[in-house]
């Protein structure tokens, strides 16, 4: 998703106990977005407040009746009785529901839209309300806050004539990553490298947990794109760039939704995405028209039966295995080549591959809600792009900062004709399904049962299993892994340090950003709980005598989506600071580590001479002690390359069982080492 909110300025940084206030770098502010900054409280602490956290009441009285309008729904009616079938209280409320308020069930709108007036919810007979990266309750960014906003949204859905309820969405894509306090898991392309399906459903259930306590009933993700050019700045929401990974790593769809749709209900669950409809990891380079983009949102040029063994497959396994509530069609187009290059078509406009293959062929049950204002990327007027977008076969649209507009829009399209009261039926009956299925109508407020679960030292050790799983061995010359405890190790790089850059984007903010943002462990953290000779220098500017092992840290800084994309201000080299840190401990220190923080393969082919091992850590999340788990040898490495590694940046796109495959590191690539300390 792609997320365009302003957020208002915030409150101090948090401090680490014990650590000194010089070792504090200043966080790197997102320029285009401007973000909310806010107070990253300790565990400690935080449990304790979550602790106090009570219950709201499950249900309200129905609203009175206007004069002239429609009666509200007696308390007999059959959409209300829990013990019917749902596909029955579909039909029992679909049939007393009047274009209106059918048109407002497929319209959402974004918090910071309707936050100043949230009778507009009532008003528009809105069906959702979203949260974009980075927009958080004005209150402040914690579990009540979150609870008590999502509930006084609910509320006023609540008071409309047939009380239907409200979903509220957010994008809890490595954990619940909007709340400072929350479990944060490595990203997506991190937990490709585990090779371990169960352990993504364990860490997407621990994500469930955690968000719908408080409030949200419905998450954006999982990413089950296919990353086929490491130049694209969504890399590392991919769980890699072989479908068949991604198949396998689907299974996280059911630690979000349950096994069984009846498993929504459960507080410890919610509605799972499916996200992006189909082909957004492998688009052209060069091909995308949005803003500076190069890559992202851009065109997939294929053929048919080639797009759907790479891009559409994983939906299929989503539809067919796990039975996925929801899916985000992408932003991206597709080009057929068997059709003629040069007519690419919108997913958002593509009724072939929305109605036809998905909705059709494949089976999907579920319904399709657009990405951030996505359906305006389509040719032609605002009427057009509604329109056009509908009649393709999107049920619910994401339009953040124009819901008045696109209801306006859309009712005078139906009463010209031009959209079928058919489609409009269909696309509504999908939406009142999983409102039903999650038990929306029975208990519409927060059950806040487990927010004193949320970043708790359970949850937290999984994910600290979860980044050491997924470290990748690319190097390892005489056994220079694992690190014995007893040595003086000498840590340089400014990532071994920085909980923003290691936790990557869509961390608090859109884009996230360097900083101690969130409480949790960095890498140097944990490299000091198992020694205490440990010198840390981030510039590599401290003496480097008496060190026996060297461990340098590089890697990227935050940024998510297009922002992210070669070209776009980024590239696939390493900085120059982080070369010369390579230079200076590798050239003075016997046994030199190198360590990657990125969301995606880095170009080291000069520097690998220097390097006696060098490890892939991805974008670990907020526990960095993983790492060092298997560092020292806690831990086995058993994480492999999810992506092949290039030997240049001129090498993309490069991918397993392509003509002339000559990568630095194939996919797949990860060596092993016994656990054990030395």
């Amino acid at each position: 998703m792609a997320v365009r909110a302003s957020h208002d300025p915030g409150s101090r940084r948090a401090v680490r106990p014990g650590r000194a206030a010089s070792r504090k770098r200043p966080r790197r502010d997102d320029l285009r977005h401007p973000h909310r900054r806010v107070t990253a409280t300790r565990i400690g602490r935080s449990l304790v407040a979550l602790a106090t956290i009570a219950a709201l009441p499950s249900a309200i009285a129905a609203p009175p009746a206007l004069a002239g309008s429609p009666p509200a729904a007696p308390a007999d009616a059959p959409y209300l009785d829990e013990r019917l079938p749902v596909s029955k209280r579909v039909d029992d409320l679909l049939g007393r529901m009047t274009l209106e308020e059918k048109v407002g069930q497929m319209t959402q709108a974004e918090r910071g839209a309707i936050d100043g007036d949230r009778d507009q919810i009532t008003e528009l007979k809105l069906g959702s309300v979203l949260s974009g990266g980075g927009s958080v309750p004005a209150e402040g960014n914690d579990p009540g806050a979150w609870a008590d906003m999502v509930d006084a949204y609910q509320s006023k859905a609540l008071a409309t004539r047939l009380r239907i309820p409200l979903l509220y969405g957010i994008d809890s894509v490595h954990g619940h990553s909007n709340l400072v306090g929350a479990t944060i898991f490595p990203h997506n392309i991190g937990m490709g490298a585990t090779r371990n399906p169960r352990l993504v459903r364990e860490m997407q259930e621990i994500t469930a947990k955690e968000t719908r306590a408080t409030g949200p009933q419905w998450s954006f993700a999982p990413c089950v794109c296919v990353a086929r050019d490491l130049r694209w700045g969504r890399t590392y929401e991919a769980y890699g760039e072989d479908p068949k990974l991604v198949q396998k790593m689907a299974v996280g769809i059911e630690g979000l939704q349950g096994r069984h749709r009846w498993d929504l209900k459960s507080p410890r669950h919610v509605l799972a995405t499916a996200k992006h409809y189909a082909g957004d990891g492998d688009t052209v380079f060069g091909s995308s028209t949005t803003g500076d983009y190069t890559i992202d949102q851009g065109v997939t040029v294929t053929d048919r039966r080639t797009f759907q063994k790479i891009n559409v497959s994983p939906y299929a396994t989503a539809v067919k295995k796990h039975d996925v509530g929801s899916i985000m069609p992408s932003f991206s187009s597709v080009d057929w080549t068997e059709d003629g290059v040069g007519n690419p078509v919108k997913m958002h406009a593509h009724k072939e591959l929305l109605t036809g293959v998905l909705k059709g062929k494949i089976g999907f049950d579920g319904f399709l809600i657009s990405d951030w204002a996505a359906i305006q990327q389509i040719p032609g007027d605002y009427a057009t792009q509604v329109r056009t977008s509908v009649n393709a076969g999107v049920d619910m649209f994401m339009e953040p900062n124009t819901a008045p507009q696109f209801v306006e829009t859309l009712l005078a399209e139906v009463r010209a004709g031009r959209v079928k009261m058919s489609r409009i039926d269909d696309a509504v009956s999908r939406i009142l399904k999983a409102k039903f299925e999650l038990g929306l109508f029975e208990r519409p407020y927060t059950d806040r049962r487990y927010a004193g679960t949320i970043g708790s030292s359970a949850h937290r050790e999984v994910a600290r299993q979860a980044v050491a799983e997924s470290q990748v061995l690319l190097k390892n010359s005489g056994r220079a892994l694992p690190l014995k405890r007893g040595d003086d190790i000498y840590v340089a790089g400014v990532n071994a340090d920085d909980m923003g850059n290691q936790a990557g984007g869509w961390t608090v903010t859109w884009q996230g950003q360097s900083g101690d943002i969130i409480p949790g462990t960095t890498i140097l953290e944990g490299i000091e709980q198992y020694s205490r000779n440990v010198t840390y220098s981030a510039d590599a500017s401290a003496p480097t005598s008496g060190s026996d092992v060297g461990v340098v840290v590089v890697g990227e800084t935050p940024y998510a989506e297009g922002v992210g994309d070669v070209g776009n201000g980024h590239t696939l080299d390493l900085s120059g600071a982080d070369k010369a840190n390579i230079d200076k401990v590798c050239g003075a220190i016997e046994t030199c580590v190198v360590l990657d923080v990125a969301g995606r393969p880095q170009i080291v082919t000069d520097r690998l001479s220097k390097m006696d091992a060098f490890v892939m850590s991805w974008l670990p999340g907020s526990e960095g002690a993983g790492v060092a788990d298997v560092l020292f040898g806690r831990r086995p490495f058993e994480g492999r390359l999810p992506v092949t590694w290039p030997r240049s940046e001129d090498q993309e796109p490069i991918n397993v069982g392509d003509r002339g495959y000559d990568p630095l590191f194939p996919y797949g690539h990860g060596l092993r080492t016994r656990r054990g300390h030395r």
